[in-house]
């Protein structure tokens, strides 16, 4: 972790990952003057310590109430519009309320909120008492943003109607699917699941099983307290400036240096609070959860649930409550069911582990080419560095040094050319992004970095060796962030490596900072209030040595290929209060003169390839069609309707893992097996490894001329 010390004597700590981080809250009772303290720290720090320096006015509040809303009723399922209207007339005056300290939004969402629940629990008694017709044709708008809030009591009684018909209709076909598989194991006859017969047991244990589900999700409603309210209208106020700027209400250390550390013990992946939904950020390699090979960045946690226990509906919880059903003792099972960006549904079965720190590091192996010629593969999960054994004055490990012995082991083979994989590389240290650019480049600026007060400093490589000198080219993805793209950006620039993968990085070009909210304060304060948590605020953005930023647009390759990630909308321009691309001056760096692909020809093979790949070709269908149901956000609420649109993505997933385009993540067993494969055998079936190795075997190498660029 890098540290840096303003003015102010405050401790910040450099995160540059792009995740937001949260742990266990500290019981803090209610107190309107520690409020009143944290609104007037977090205008204070916000103004003065954001990188865009944006003012707190009535644009300000209008962003700000447009997350608190979303947060406080997310699937548009409690306030009435009359509700609303009575909220409305704060969405200008966040700001004034944050400054003169008379702080009332939340309190009045709270009350509303709470009224709405216990008039919701009366509402979804009378549903569930008067049952549902599971072949009535009804259909349900699971996009909050294509709603208008409820008119009144019977709009809303109709939309939790739907809701828990829908809800009653999975479970029902869930316990279906789990009869069939045992009966097919005993060799007895199935049960025909789109029957208008319904089995009335399995009806009976859904409804029970619904019922109780939403009887506890409306109890913890209405257990929030009143400084959770508080906590969440600040976190919107802060998030407003932009998506990775957070209020954080008090955390332990312990659970702070989890989430440094990579990780959330127990599965091992991040996740955020996205719209009244836990979502997956991205997967920590070496963790069970990449072990598992199921759960993917973007999957939704729907609920959780023990080995052989009932599922924990998580909707609307925060992500610290959410977190602690996901965590448990090493070895136990949790089952997470998710909901995927094209509306498929799994129950993903994760064993807890602790991460297993080898599957974190550099991994290298010879793949070889048609003719026998060997070419270096090197895979870099994340810019990891052990920050503490540097504290502790020993050299920690680090990707650096790793990354050069793995090329140094790859050049005594005899390789003549070098693959890098980033895809996934969610970031890390950002002197070791410069310092691994630095292994492929005698010399000369990696990134510059500019800071909110304009200044910009320019991070060049350190060390004129030259570890790698032949032809490389490197993979990315939509989930390469952060440091990844810093790495790939130089590359590119450089013309020293040729870069291929997805349509763009994800366009994270920015550094967070830690701001702890206690330091400074007069003793008097910190005895009368407790711990007042922390802000994590956006301070410096990156750019490319050529000037433009990596921010919001990330690194577009120089070959884009077709993924299955196109459908989804992820990245940086997809979040709100983003900060804008922009530009600075480019900085003088000498051009690669040595062995490069020839970028023309290279993206003439490219096209050929993929024009005549079957399996690309299926990306590109299977990518379209899971647009198409992303869309599709009427779904139907009845049972021939339900069966008949899990039967055509059941068979779309089929035919995509036919075709090699997605693993076996349906199949618990096969799942197992991919988390337990070794690398030579995930790399025999991937596909742009495939093509990148086709490039280096045909495609000509040329020699550049010296030259300057800028």
């Amino acid at each position: 972790m890098h540290i840096h010390r303003f003015v102010s004597g405050l401790l910040l700590a450099f995160l540059l990952t792009g995740s937001s981080a949260y742990g266990k809250v500290m019981p803090v009772e209610f107190d309107l003057g520690r409020n009143r303290l944290i609104a007037a720290m977090l205008r204070s720090q916000l103004s003065s310590q954001h990188f865009g320096h944006r003012p707190f006015d009535e644009k300000m509040s209008k962003k700000a109430y447009k997350l608190y809303l979303r947060q406080l009723d997310p699937k548009k399922q409690f306030l009435l519009a009359a509700d609303v209207s009575k909220l409305d007339q704060f969405a200008d005056r966040i700001d004034d309320e944050i400054s003169n300290g008379h702080i009332s939004l939340p309190d009045v969402g709270m009350k509303l909120l709470n009224k709405s629940v216990e008039k919701v629990a009366g509402l979804t008694k009378e549903i569930m008492d008067e049952g549902f017709s599971p072949n009535k044709k009804d259909y349900l708008q699971t996009d909050p943003d294509k709603l208008a809030a409820p008119a009144d009591r019977a709009e809303l009684k109709d939309r939790w109607r739907r809701s828990l018909k829908m809800e009653v209709l999975d479970s029902y076909l869930e316990a279906v699917d789990k009869e069939n598989k045992k009966r097919e194991k005993e060799d007895e006859p199935l049960l025909d699941a789109e029957s208008e017969q319904i089995n009335q047991k399995f009806w009976a244990e859904a409804m029970k099983k619904v019922r109780k589900k939403t009887d506890a999700y409306l109890e913890r409603l209405e257990k929030v307290t009143r400084q959770e309210h508080y906590n969440r209208y600040f976190d919107a106020v802060a998030r407003s400036f932009d998506p990775h700027t957070n209020y954080m209400a008090p955390t332990s250390k312990e659970d702070f240096d989890i989430h440094m550390s990579g990780s959330l013990e127990g599965i091992g992946a991040l996740l955020r609070e996205d719209d009244g939904h836990i979502k997956v950020v991205r997967v920590i390699p070496g963790s069970a959860a990449e072990a598992q090979g199921q759960l993917q960045a973007e999957d939704v946690i729907m609920s959780v649930s023990e080995k052989d226990g009932e599922p924990v509906d998580i909707s609307s919880m925060s992500i610290r409550e959410a977190v602690s059903y996901i965590r448990g003792p090493k070895g136990t099972e949790v089952r997470l069911t998710v909901t995927r960006v094209d509306g498929a549904r799994l129950v993903i079965p994760i064993v807890r582990d602790v991460v297993k720190l080898e599957e974190t590091y550099v991994k290298s192996t010879i793949i070889k080419d048609e003719k026998g010629g060997k070419i270096g593969y090197v895979k870099i999960p994340s810019f990891y560095r052990d920050f503490s054994a540097g504290r502790l004055g020993r050299d920690g490990r680090n990707v650096t040094d790793d990354t050069r012995s793995e090329l140094n082991k790859l050049k005594k083979e005899g390789i003549y050319a070098i693959i890098l994989d980033l895809r996934n590389n969610g970031g890390g240290s950002l002197s070791d992004a410069v310092d691994v650019s630095g292994l492929f480049l005698s010399d000369g600026p990696m990134v510059q970095v500019k800071n909110s007060q304009g200044v910009i400093r320019v991070l060049e490589d350190r060390d004129r060796e030259v570890v790698y000198d032949g032809p490389m080219i490197v993979l990315i993805n939509q989930f390469a962030a952060s440091a990844s793209e810093i790495f790939a950006a130089a590359m590119q620039d450089y013309s020293r490596a040729l870069v291929i993968g997805g349509a763009h990085t994800h366009g994270k070009g920015t550094v967070q900072a830690l701001l702890d909210m206690n330091r400074n304060l007069p003793l008097l304060h910190l005895k009368k209030y407790e711990d007042l948590g922390a802000l994590k605020v956006t301070i410096q953005k990156f750019y490319r040595v050529n000037g433009s930023s990596t921010q919001y647009k990330g690194v577009v390759p120089d070959v884009i290929l077709p993924s299955m990630l196109d459908y989804l909308e992820t990245g940086e321009q997809y979040m709100d209060n983003s900060l804008p691309w922009d530009s600075v001056d480019g900085v003088s760096h000498p051009l690669w003169q040595g062995a490069h692909f020839d970028l023309k020809k290279v993206q003439e093979q490219s096209r050929d390839y993929v024009a005549k790949s079957k399996r690309f070709q299926k990306i590109k269908e299977e990518s379209l069609k899971a647009k198409k149901r992303k869309e599709e956000t009427d779904v139907p609420v009845f049972l021939a309707g339900v069966v008949k649109e899990r039967k055509e993505l059941e068979q779309a997933r089929k035919e995509a893992r036919e075709a090699g385009v997605l693993a076996d993540e349906e199949d618990e067993d096969d799942s197992e097996k991919e988390g337990k494969k070794t690398l030579d055998e995930k790399l025999a079936h991937d596909l742009y490894v495939d093509l990148a190795v086709f490039l280096t075997e045909n495609s000509k190498v040329v020699e550049l001329a010296s030259g300057m660029k800028k």
